[in-house]
């Protein structure tokens, strides 16, 4: 059973959980959001699939999730790079840290990106479809999951967005 690290309202630990209890009973956690763009900066945006516990067939505008008990950002950050995009070997960018609260959800996410022209490797199990959209296209889609949407948002809004090469 995944456990997942909890954390109080100002981020500091307060043990682990079952991923299905912190669902639940929407505690507090970690979180991890890889915006990937490619050259020609287009952001991959996800189809969730119809079986995830939160935000079923709904749009990701990053890879990411969930940090596991006892486990660092950026390594919760390249897991989930991996196995949901099948990409790994490419340098992981820090942008920020921030909090999200929505109904169900409290979180506080790290903000990476990286940089990637090759094929992804959707992880059936979570990834419908991907495709490649302007960042500010994927914004305004209706079906876009709360916290990627905020976490893009204040990614364009410092810059931190890469520019097209």
């Amino acid at each position: 059973m995944e456990q997942v690290q909890l954390v109080d309202r100002h981020n500091r630990p307060r043990g682990s959980a079952p991923r299905s209890v912190m669902r639940r009973l929407a505690l507090w956690h970690r979180a991890s959001y890889i915006f990937v763009f490619d050259a020609a900066g287009r952001l991959c945006v996800q189809r969730r699939t119809s079986t995830k516990d939160i935000f079923p067939s709904g749009l990701d505008l990053a890879a990411g999730g969930v940090v596991a008990a006892g486990e660092a950002m950026h390594v919760g950050a390249r897991r989930e790079l991996f196995e949901e995009l099948g990409i790994r070997r490419v340098p992981l960018h820090w942008c920020f840290n921030f909090t999200h609260v929505s109904p169900g959800l409290h979180l506080h996410g790290g903000v990476y990106r990286v940089r990637h022209d090759g094929p992804v490797t959707c992880q059936p199990s979570e990834v419908e479809a991907v495709e490649w959209w302007r960042p500010e296209h994927a914004l305004a889609q209706e079906d876009v999951t709360p916290d990627t949407r905020a976490a893009l948002a204040q990614l364009l809004e410092a810059g931190l967005a890469p520019e097209p090469t």
